[in-house]
């Protein structure tokens, strides 16, 4: 259920949205693959079949002969790809894995103003559909990943080059982690921090990045949550659980200014 404070931005900065369930392999999808896609084709109704190959990376010795090393015969990924008729967002199957990738959703939750569907509802139809077919009973890892591009709202340039990034003025933007009581962001070329936290029962890494991509500085955040070892069918209110604290990380990060160029002021 949306929480009743639960705000939606004119302008978010999220641009990338991941849901991942994975589990023991199970031979059945190959077998049950026509069944989901009939179930799933409203929302995905374009399809196609892809191979990944398995990589096998070994630790070889000094006197090993690269000769030597066993080479896996024939071993891939058969990976179903379905899309919506916009392409805004991708369903993969694999035999033990699930994910929905989306660069459209901007809320997590449904938008009532504009009548959009939340990133949760595409993923509690797609589960539903998948779980009805496929007696899953155990997931071994479920993930919830916002990637967010975050603005930098002083863009004028001086002299034809970018104007120089002040350590105070970021701050003011950003509660960063970043170590800007060491380096000076004036100095900047790029800057990166990464966090690998556990929360209760949840683990959650955390990432930030502060860099200059062609002459423009940008900044990117990156929040994946997950947890290990739930029953399938208690997988929404874990996905709700991931998605809120994956909010208040977010919360704790932006500031005020930004919110309000987030609200188009």
């Amino acid at each position: 259920m949306k929480p009743e404070n639960y705000k939606i931005y004119k302008n978010p900065t999220v641009k990338t949205v991941i849901f991942q369930i994975r589990f023991s392999n199970l031979f059945i999808i190959e077998n049950k693959i026509g069944d989901i896609q009939t179930e799933i084709m409203s929302k995905f109704p374009e399809s196609s079949l892809t191979f990944r190959r398995e990589l096998l990376f070994a630790h070889i010795g000094p006197q090993s002969k690269l000769e030597e090393i066993p080479i896996r015969e024939n071993e891939t990924n058969k990976i179903w790809v379905f899309k919506s008729d916009n392409y805004d967002y991708t369903l993969n199957v694999l035999t033990n894995a699930l994910d929905i990738t989306s660069h459209h959703h901007k809320s997590y939750y449904e938008n009532g103003e504009y009548n959009e569907e939340g990133f949760r509802d595409i993923i509690e139809f797609t589960m539903s559909k998948f779980l009805s077919i496929i007696p899953l009973k155990k997931i071994k890892r479920i993930g919830l990943r916002y990637i967010d591009e975050c603005p930098i709202l002083k863009e004028k340039l001086e002299n034809g080059r970018p104007f120089k990034l002040k350590n105070d003025e970021f701050s003011s933007w950003y509660n960063t982690s970043l170590p800007l009581n060491r380096f000076n962001l004036e100095d900047l070329g790029a800057m990166k921090f990464e966090a690998d936290l556990k929360r209760e029962d949840f683990n959650l890494i955390y990432r930030e990045r502060l860099g200059l991509i062609d002459n423009e500085y940008k900044m990117s955040l990156d929040f994946d949550g997950y947890k290990k070892d739930i029953e399938a069918m208690k997988y929404l209110d874990i996905l709700d659980n991931l998605h809120e604290l994956i909010h208040e990380e977010w919360n704790k990060t932006i500031k005020e200014p930004v919110k309000n160029w987030m609200n188009g002021e």
